[in-house]
């Protein structure tokens, strides 16, 4: 049973960010500070993507470990609420499939797909390298590029 009036449920749902949530953040935060320059949710594409590379046809979602059901056993955020799971395992499921038809569409369309899993910000070494791999040799946006190296 829900100790939330209708109203007062409809109200902390409302909160619950779908876009520049603190997992995105942090995850716009390092692809910049690696030099990648990107677009936000871009409008047209499946899924409207987190962060969008069109010169690169490379897209990045960063997804909720609870949300989108990570399916890696050793991911504790993923778990199945013990209440009201009659409510919460359609649900859930549902942005499973409907993730999976998004990707299935942006890769036929010609676009290289990638999901970070909010779990996989907690050892940034590997992240690193886990887009570094995804998105290429990074490129030189900084003016110390363009200049000649001192002797």
């Amino acid at each position: 049973m829900d100790t939330l009036t209708p109203a007062q449920r409809s109200e902390r749902m409302s909160r619950v960010r779908n876009k520049d949530t603190k997992p995105e953040m942090r995850v716009r935060r390092l692809v910049h500070g690696m030099g990648y320059r990107y677009r936000l949710h871009r409008q047209g594409l499946p899924g409207r993507p987190d962060l969008v590379f069109p010169g690169l046809r490379k897209v990045i979602f960063v997804h909720g470990c609870f949300w989108h059901r990570h399916p890696d056993p050793s991911c504790k955020l993923a778990r199945l609420p013990k209440t009201r799971q009659e409510f919460w395992l359609p649900k859930l499921q549902a942005n499973q499939v409907r993730d999976e038809c998004n990707l299935v569409t942006l890769e036929a369309s010609g676009w290289a797909v990638m999901v970070v899993w909010e779990c996989e910000l907690r050892n940034k070494e590997h992240l690193v390298n886990k887009l570094r791999k995804f998105l290429g040799a990074r490129p030189c946006v900084q003016s110390s590029c363009l200049r000649e190296p001192e002797a």
